[in-house]
């Protein structure tokens, strides 16, 4: 397998749900990506798939209501979650879409990781800390990608990259029994493609 796995440029749309009894078949691998909703997760979910528009983006954040499910091949699912922490919905919205993940957290059988995206200008807020914690309880693997680092120079993203790592080892990581990886991610610069799929193709059994 190359280090651009292309069975991702073959990702379509498979269906929205707003509910758990929409929710496609339990089965199969399935990993599923959420961050902050002006942390630039539909544009690092294009990017991933090299499919320009599969993920819509927005200027306005929070567009994401619902999970959105991209077959990448039989039984291989991405599930895009709705952003959090930023978007102006009402509350009674808000509410309605943390029990949909929630639920979906705590019952989805074929749920293999999850990847957590944050602006590497801004990392580790306390929401992303909250939903750490919560895998950690879990035992759920966990890939951090730090999007935007074109916005810093090349030192400083590696600077960012690095304390990243310290403190989810220091807060997260302790006992040493929980996979938490980090990396550097850039849409604009099409850089840290091939470290995602490598993360992608052993959650999804590509290797």
């Amino acid at each position: 397998m190359s280090d651009q796995n292309p069975a991702y440029r073959r990702a379509t749309f498979m269906l929205s749900v707003a509910s758990l009894s929409q929710l496609p078949p339990d089965e199969g691998a399935e990993v599923a990506i959420v961050g902050r909703s002006n942390a630039g997760k539909s544009s690092a979910i294009n990017t991933i798939t090299g499919i320009n528009g599969l993920a819509r983006t927005s200027k306005t954040p929070g567009r994401t209501q619902q999970i959105n499910f991209f077959e990448i091949a039989d039984e291989r699912r991405l599930a895009d979650l709705p952003g959090y922490g930023y978007a102006k919905v009402p509350l009674s919205a808000k509410q309605k879409w943390v029990k949909l993940i929630e639920d979906y957290f705590q019952t989805r059988q074929s749920l293999k990781g999850l990847i957590i995206v944050m602006d590497c200008r801004r990392p580790l807020q306390e929401l992303d800390n909250q939903l750490l914690s919560w895998c950690c309880a879990a035992k759920m693997p966990v890939h951090l990608l730090l999007t935007k680092s074109d916005k810093l120079s090349r030192g400083g993203a590696a600077n960012v990259l690095q304390q990243v790592r310290s403190e989810v080892a220091s807060m997260f990581n302790a006992e040493g029994d929980q996979e938490i990886t980090t990396q550097l991610f850039s849409s604009l610069k099409k850089t840290g493609i091939e470290e995602a799929h490598y993360c992608l193709d052993g959650w999804l059994n590509f290797r």
